[in-house]
């Protein structure tokens, strides 16, 4: 059995606490769901739980995690670079107990997850694989290892939609206890019967936990509705308040000036006015130790806020990509033909498809073809690093200028994503993958982009933040092309659906493989 006992987490390096005096039992029958803003410590929890050995050096743990007796499974959100660098021929070596190995177990996997089994080979970097392949081939090596415990970080990253269909049958289904990370709110509603909320108060100088045995819909509605009724509670208990008050000072102004004006000559008057003074000034002090038992307005982390220049607007009907690829290949391995696509403003389109059917490199086409003719693109990739110095930091990575005018604006906008400004200046290596994902939403906002190149750009952002995110690149007034296995996002946001197969892109309807 996992149990927590009075566990703190503190950041060496700004001294923030991310958790406090947390403590926790993992009961068999429990699908635990992690959630919270970005950077509030939630992979690090799972870490200090997998490999305490691991966060050394910039993490200060205080109290007890008790794991004797169980086998950790633990799929962490970022391979590190050794892991990519290894065949995953190696890879599955390294991971695998050869000596009992149940090859029924492991046939029965590889066909539930869809993954050749091709694809493990000393010819085949594990960095070389697919974000989706990648996820697949991780659970598949801690499966066999046949844990009693499961800690997963972000599990359905990348996969499509068929896989993350198997993986919430699998989380629903599964006879050991779990415990995970996921952005995916429909994985969230249809897995989790327990809730870990992590969050971070007074600008994350105070860290808040709570643990429901709920589901994540209950968990949300409930949270939802005593915010509501506690700020309706403390806002009317506030106005009476401020009643009573504006009483009390007419009261005393009066008392006061009658006080001022009596004459001396008139000492019975004089001791009844301060007789009725004392009572005024014995009213306002009932009021100040009413005032101290007042309702307290809710403290809660609130969501992260987004908004694009309205003034960004493409004409109804502009072209702005018409775009053929004969071959869409990668090396020698061709993965489809014939790709065609339009794009007219202010569409939204998604492209979606099974684990490497190209959807990444197709992007990546399609970004260059844009640049090429001058438009103002706005980029977000799958692989942050790709577009990012690690040792930089934020307001680094945001800088063109390098004016104060900049540079404030910069601030401003990393408020607004929830940043402190301790984490401004910490190294994008340093940052969680959700405050790298805002750092590109923020990028993309300063840049004034009108064509937004998205490619899984809520697979690290809190399901908390999910209406927002949203709501966003609903009413953004420019073009997006996106890659995305969200649903909700799928749903709400894209006009047109596209699959990318092996001849080309086709428009596919919702319902065909919306639950």
């Amino acid at each position: 059995m996992l149990v927590v006992n009075n566990l703190t987490l503190t950041l060496t390096r700004d001294l923030r606490t991310l958790v406090e005096d947390f403590s926790f039992s993992l009961q068999q029958d429990m699908k635990v769901a992690l959630i919270g803003e970005e950077g509030n410590g939630k992979s690090t929890l799972l870490k200090v739980i997998a490999e305490p050995e691991a966060i050394q050096g910039y993490l200060e743990v205080h109290g007890e995690v008790i794991t004797s007796g169980e086998v950790l499974g633990y799929l962490p959100q970022v391979l590190t670079r050794p892991m990519l660098e290894q065949t995953t021929h190696d890879y599955f070596n390294r991971s695998v107990n050869l000596d009992h190995f149940d090859h029924a177990y492991y046939y029965r996997l590889l066909k539930e997850m869809d993954f050749p089994e091709n694809r493990i080979s000393d010819r085949i970097l594990v960095g070389n694989l697919s974000g989706g392949e990648k996820i697949k081939f991780q659970l598949l090596c801690e499966m066999l290892k046949k844990p009693t415990l499961l800690l997963l970080d972000e599990p359905s990253n990348d996969l499509d939609m068929d896989s993350v269909r198997w993986l919430e049958g699998f989380i629903r289904e599964s006879k050991i206890p779990i415990m995970f990370v996921s952005h995916d709110e429909v994985l969230l509603e249809r897995c989790a019967n327990t809730i870990i909320h992590l969050e971070q108060l007074m600008r994350k100088r105070k860290p808040q936990y709570t643990v429901a045995r709920l589901t994540y819909s209950e968990y949300v509605q409930g949270r939802d509705d005593r915010i509501t009724k506690q700020t309706q509670v403390a806002q009317k208990e506030r106005e009476e308040y401020q009643a009573k008050m504006e009483r009390y000072r007419q009261i005393y102004q009066r008392v006061h000036h009658e006080q001022k004006s009596v004459s001396r000559q008139s000492p019975s008057v004089a001791k009844n006015l301060k007789d009725k003074m004392h009572a005024v000034k014995s009213m306002g002090k009932r009021f100040e130790r009413e005032k101290e038992h007042m309702t307290e307005r809710p403290d809660f982390e609130e969501s992260i806020q987004v908004h694009f220049e309205d003034s960004i607007s493409i004409p109804h009907g502009q072209v702005v990509l018409d775009f053929d690829l004969e071959n869409l290949q990668v090396g020698n391995r061709i993965l489809s033909r014939g790709v065609h696509l339009h794009v007219a403003g202010p569409e939204k389109v998604c492209i979606i498809g099974a684990n490497g059917a190209g959807k990444t490199t197709l992007l990546r086409h399609v970004l260059d073809e844009l640049r090429n003719t001058g438009t103002r693109c706005g980029y977000m990739p799958q692989e942050y690093s790709e577009m990012m110095v690690p040792e930089e930091n934020a307001i680094e990575f945001l800088t063109v200028s390098g004016t104060k005018e900049e540079h404030t604006k910069i601030r401003t906008y990393l408020g607004s994503m929830n940043f402190t400004t301790e984490e401004m200046h910490h190294r994008i290596l340093d940052l969680s993958g959700g405050q790298r994902a805002k750092l590109y939403f923020s990028k993309m906002i300063l840049e004034e982009a009108e064509v937004l190149v998205l490619d899984e750009p809520t697979r690290n952002l809190s399901p908390l933040s999910g209406p927002e995110i949203r709501a966003v690149p609903r009413n953004f007034g420019g073009c997006i092309i996106a890659v995305s296995h969200d649903r909700k996002f799928i749903m709400e946001v894209f006009d047109r659906v596209l699959v990318l197969g092996r001849d080309g892109l086709n428009q596919v309807n919702l319902a065909e493989w919306e639950d």
